[in-house]
């Protein structure tokens, strides 16, 4: 099977996601994951009822065995790699797993890419975690939400990067080898350092993906914590968004090749994760929402804003999707298939 994507982490959010796109064009694919996060079985069930068993191909298998990802990539033309342990919290708890997952996991498809032989356009699905707090940028705070003082568009691809956690540190680790295969190897890859992505198909937890574990807490009736005080800004990217960034820069491969991005709703789609996000939700929900409070998390920056100017300039590609209307889409979705939760 010759000339298709392969997607590590097919099997999560954004990567089923990714893959209902292709299989949507006719495209060829094969989806490698080891099933392990939540949600994983049931976005291939999806898939399956949607587009048919057999439209694509699954290898139930783990980046960090170097073996089975270069057996996975060796027909492949294109590669999105979203394989990843993914929160900062279980970074901390167990720090060798996530360096095993996101640091060697990486190097091993890299390895692979790089032996097929077909040299593969190569995305790597990186994190703002890189630049970590941030503590040389100065922000205020206002009465709902902290803000940068000198970065009126947000935080751009030359901030110092700042691996802050072991989960930046792993995730910084495998978007440097990125770079540098291009470099070295004149592998065509691309580095999108990613803001907070949401939309529907996602199965947060309380550990990641916040947009939509509010959204199924509040739903479902569960208790949501706020550590901090609930001002920390981020940019939210709907998923939809995302995967035209991802076609935008697979489209432009290997020319853009080397080139990292900022990828998320800049500056017009930001919001504080509770004191700006509650409002919306309880519009959405119909009633207030209790809570509880806890201390500030390690390496949770105040403010992160990407600046998304590189991207709209060089991919041609800008959000769509508003915050509203992203919050409101999740909603529903989270509604109509509350039995999922």
């Amino acid at each position: 099977m010759n000339g298709y994507t392969l997607i590590t982490g097919g099997a999560g959010f954004i990567g089923s996601n990714y893959a209902a796109r292709c299989l949507s064009r006719g495209e060829r694919i094969v989806i490698f994951d080891n099933l392990s996060r939540s949600g994983a079985k049931l976005n291939l069930e999806w898939l399956d009822q949607t587009y048919g068993k057999k439209s694509y191909q699954l290898i139930i298998g783990d980046v960090r065995d170097g073996e089975t990802i270069t057996k996975a990539a060796r027909g492949a033309n294109r590669i999105l790699h979203l394989a990843a342990q993914v929160a900062v919290t279980n970074s901390v708890s167990d720090p060798k797993t996530d360096f095993e997952i996101n640091a060697l996991g990486t190097f091993n498809t890299l390895e692979a890419a790089r032996h097929s032989g077909n040299q593969p356009g190569f995305i790597f699905a990186s994190t703002n975690k890189v630049y970590g707090g941030m503590e040389n940028i100065r922000v205020v705070e206002l009465e709902s939400r902290y803000d940068y003082v000198n970065l009126p568009e947000g935080a751009s691809e030359d901030q110092i990067l700042d691996f802050h956690s072991p989960y930046g540190c792993s995730k910084g680790c495998g978007d440097q080898y990125v770079r540098d295969y291009h470099r070295i190897y004149d592998l065509p890859t691309t580095v999108f350092r990613q803001s907070c992505i949401y939309g529907i198909r996602q199965f947060g937890v309380e550990d990641q993906g916040w947009v939509a574990w509010f959204v199924i807490a509040a739903i479902t009736g569960r208790p949501i914590s706020i550590y901090g005080n609930g001002k920390q800004v981020r940019d939210i990217l709907f998923v939809d968004d995302l995967l035209d960034a991802y076609d935008g820069a697979f489209e432009r491969l290997p020319k853009i090749g080397g080139q990292i991005f900022n990828i998320g709703g800049g500056r017009k789609n930001t919001i504080s994760i509770w004191q700006e996000f509650h409002p919306i939700l309880e519009k959405y929900l119909g009633q207030k929402i209790a809570t509880t409070k806890g201390d500030w998390r390690p390496g949770d920056q105040p403010v992160f804003i990407s600046d998304i100017r590189k991207a709209k300039e060089i991919l041609d590609w800008a959000p769509l999707v508003n915050v509203d209307d992203g919050i409101g889409k999740l909603f529903n979705w989270v509604k109509q298939n509350k039995n999922l939760f």
